[in-house]
């Protein structure tokens, strides 16, 4: 198994009482993350009992009584963990761990998992409140894809908090930077799904891809209630197609010919389900920040990929720019960046990323591109935050590994 650079956390959250809940996109690896939290326990001389609710004959006992749990675990007062996969399969999760957590939490620590935070979101609602700890789980950092190919030096160095403030990797020796750089092409075409990034067949990588992207369409859209699929496809693709701009419903809606409502509940579906992210206009005024149209981003390079059948390398690509931009988003979220926001005026004038609201960045292809008197209006305004360009390769400016970890 590849360490989850969340490990940590996960362990962290096992001294706690409350619930501890992993959610994420379907294949991210939220099973074999709580078989190791499973093994990590038992290791420590636990109690575990590990269940999963893509069994018929558990999920219709415990639908019809949440004290059916018993006839699967011991009812004793000795302290142990109940690990629950696909909690999402009963027919109301949130009744269930709140009332096994609120009556029994002082003899059982409840780890679960769900594979899509829509169906999370509107069963438990705030009846949770208090009583879980969520760990979203992503596909693989760049570190993390780099311990799955046995680099685990260049894993290390990557995953180094100080990595983009030290420049550590303009200190590299060419052969390190130019394997870095070959595995950097295979993590942006591919991403990081881990099927994928074990699998060496760059065509068997595709065949994956393709098997996530229609498994998606075929199980979580459906259970979220979608009935215009072809269109929700259409949406999807122009989503992947203009990763980094703004969400306007009702231009969309008029181009596949659905209601603006409509469009926005899906693009709510593809959020909860991990494979989009939004994120907010900065304005130091929140009410005109909210008023604002939110720009768009896809949660996995090659996810992005397949829905638009484009596999070739970054410098090969129209799109280019598009994907780098999506890439250094992929970074931020998910190095655990939850304050990320953009800047936009209304003669058009942007800044990519504002992050924490301490760090302004712009992504550039390449040095040529960056002009910073563009953005005299976005410093004049915020002299507090330093803007960075971030390239796709520079020997003296922030660029794409900068970032990665």
């Amino acid at each position: 198994m590849v360490k989850r650079n969340i490990w940590s956390r996960c362990k962290k959250y096992l001294e706690r009482k409350e619930i501890l809940l992993i959610i994420g996109a379907r294949q991210t690896g939220k099973t074999t993350l709580l078989r190791a939290i499973a093994s990590h326990l038992e290791q420590e001389g636990g109690k575990v009992f590990f269940l999963t609710l893509e069994s018929p004959l558990l999920l219709a006992a415990l639908n019809e009584n949440p004290e059916n749990i018993f006839k699967y675990i011991p009812r004793s007062e000795q302290q142990k963990y109940l690990l629950l996969d696909e909690v999402q399969y009963l027919q109301n999760p949130s009744k269930f761990l709140k009332y096994i957590y609120d009556i029994y939490s002082d003899t059982i620590k409840l780890v679960v998992s769900g594979s899509s935070a829509f169906y999370i979101d509107r069963s438990f609602k705030d009846s949770l409140a208090g009583r879980k700890r969520i760990i979203e789980l992503f596909p693989f950092s760049f570190s993390e894809f780099l311990r799955a190919k046995a680099e685990l030096e260049l894993s290390k160095t990557i995953q180094e908090e100080s990595w983009c403030i030290t420049f550590k990797k303009r200190h590299l020796l060419i052969p390190e930077r130019e394997k870095l750089g070959a595995y950097l092409q295979e993590y942006i075409v591919y991403g990081g799904y881990p099927g994928v990034v074990t699998e060496p067949d760059g065509e068997e990588k595709r065949f994956i891809l393709k098997d996530i992207h229609e498994s998606f369409l075929k199980k979580d859209i459906r259970e979220a209630g979608v009935t215009e699929e072809y269109k929700f496809y259409q949406l999807l693709k122009i989503i992947a197609s203009s990763a980094g701009s703004l969400v306007n419903s009702s231009e969309i809606a008029n181009t596949i010919s659905l209601s603006a409502d409509t469009v926005r509940e899906y693009i709510h579906v593809l959020r909860k389900s991990f494979i989009t992210s939004v994120i907010p206009p900065f304005h130091s005024n929140v009410r005109k920040e909210l008023t604002k149209m939110p720009k768009i981003y896809m949660l996995d390079s090659g996810l992005r990929n397949v829905v638009l059948n484009d596999f070739r390398a970054l410098e090969d690509r129209q799109d280019k720019g598009e994907l780098l931009e999506n890439m250094v988003f992929i970074a931020l979220r998910t190095f655990g960046f939850d304050n990320i926001n953009f800047w936009r005026t209304q003669d058009k004038k942007e800044v990519d990323f504002i992050v924490d609201t301490g760090h302004a960045l712009e992504v550039k292809w390449q040095p040529s591109a960056f002009r910073p008197k563009k953005y005299e209006k976005f410093t004049s305004a915020y002299p507090d935050i330093p803007l960075n360009p971030v390239f796709y390769y520079d020997e003296h400016q922030l660029d794409l590994l900068d970032l990665l970890h």
